[in-house]
């Protein structure tokens, strides 16, 4: 490939302090050669291709910790093609699929396929994950020191909660002495029991067994506790309620080392919006209260929740056009995950570096991967955006193959224009 100068752009690198005009150079493999201020319209080589971005945003691709994929057994909803296409329309360079396929990702010969798919399917960086038990029933471990050497990235059983408090300081331990990362669902069995929205007056009012926010507290302050014992690499997927960042803002000032997420739905919902039963918003964790949003929205711009992820959970027509106890749980969102992040540094709430660390270098760190900045010798995995362009989301123009968004009609501000894997563009919006 030929070397190609990006000119005249408005670069942000949360990591490396980065907020300037100027430009970025990928050199012949693919990486960065150069960034910032110092990369002008110069005289440049007769033999670059020169991209002027005329004045638009260029920031390190976004990394997405939390992506469930179709393939294996689920391809229906969502295969490794159309992950990617939908991924990349959102400026989503990498992403961390979850297990809960079928079969679970929880055998060595389970990752081989899975790499091996995603690599021929995929243009994004596919960074799988592992099941922390078998068939994520909760009771036996897997093999955590095979399975990372085959290249997992983290363990977690995704969509449930390791419930027996033995089995999971065993994982922890484990976790502890081979430095392997715990992505852990914070949810408690037993208190969400046959719980389908937030408890509270909403679920009452609609006539819905409620899951209390106690449900997701408790399991966080048992995994925390354990903790104390078990030094190990500890990432709660995503929270959802202010009692539960009262516990982790409280663990955080007493030194703790752990990670903490929360979904964009939970960021930019509340439970109002389901309205009139729309399944298209059940979610996991559920929807909650307004002053619980506000609290979570807060926590990311002081820093209390590191990483904001989209928690794009593909699910077919037939299995949403249900009524609301029978409809299958979670929502898409790759590819709205920017456009409706920058909701909240159009108002003032969350400041813009904060909201791009959260969905670039943050979940970059907590992985170990080279990832989410613009460092010189990083592949160039890039993201162009309009950080003002107005445009409203149209489930049939959406690039998932399931078209379950939450945010159907909405009116977001940002819109991504051109998307780079490793200095190649992936993507490219037509306007």
């Amino acid at each position: 490939m030929k070397e190609k100068y990006l000119i005249n752009a408005r670069i942000i690198d949360p990591q490396n302090q980065i907020d300037e005009m100027g430009g970025l150079i990928i050199d012949t493999k693919g990486l960065i050669k150069a960034v910032g201020k110092k990369v002008v319209n110069g005289n440049l080589p007769t033999t670059a291709e020169k991209i002027d971005l005329k004045k638009q945003v260029l920031i390190p691709g976004l990394v997405d910790m939390r992506v469930f994929v179709g393939e294996p057994g689920y391809e229906y909803k969502e295969s490794f093609r159309t992950l990617s296409n939908a991924a990349l329309s959102g400026g989503v360079t990498s992403v961390v699929s979850m297990p809960n396929t079928s079969p679970v990702i929880d055998s060595v010969s389970m990752v081989d396929f899975l790499k091996r798919r995603g690599r021929d399917k995929s243009k994004i960086n596919i960074f799988p994950s592992a099941s922390l038990t078998k068939n994520t029933d909760g009771k036996q471990m897997t093999e955590f020191g095979l399975l990372k050497r085959k290249g997992i990235i983290a363990f977690t059983d995704g969509i449930k909660t390791v419930q027996n408090p033995q089995v999971m300081a065993r994982i922890m331990n484990f976790a502890s002495q081979s430095q392997s990362l715990i992505i852990q669902h914070a949810e408690d069995n037993i208190l969400s029991e046959g719980g389908l929205i937030n408890d509270g007056e909403i679920s009452t009012r609609l006539g819905l067994k409620g899951i209390p926010s106690l449900a997701e507290k408790i399991i966080v302050e048992r995994d925390l506790s354990f903790l104390e014992e078990y030094f190990c690499r500890y990432h709660i997927s995503q929270i959802s309620s202010a009692k539960t960042v009262s516990v982790i803002k409280k663990a955080k000032e007493e030194g703790k080392i752990f990670t903490a997420g929360v979904s964009i739905n939970n960021l930019s919902l509340n439970e109002n919006d389901i309205g009139d039963f729309k399944t298209f918003l059940k979610l996991s964790p559920p929807l909650r209260t307004e002053n619980d949003r506000l609290s979570l929205v807060e926590s990311v711009n002081n820093g209390i929740i590191d990483v904001i992820v989209s928690d794009h959970k593909p699910q077919d027509e037939e299995s949403k056009r249900l009524t609301f106890s029978q409809s299958a749980t979670g929502a898409i969102g790759v590819e709205t995950l920017l456009s409706l992040a920058l909701e909240h540094f159009h108002n003032k709430s969350i400041k813009l570096d904060k909201l791009l660390a959260s969905v670039t270098s943050n979940p970059a760190k907590i992985l170990g991967i080279n990832k989410g900045s613009l460092k010189v010798g990083n592949d160039a995995d890039l993201c162009v955006l309009d950080i003002n362009k107005p445009w409203v989301v149209k489930q049939s123009e959406l690039k998932s193959k399931s078209k379950n968004t939450p945010i159907e009609n909405r009116k977001l501000q940002g819109q991504v224009l051109k998307t780079f894997i490793k200095g190649e563009i992936a993507y490219e919006r037509i306007l």
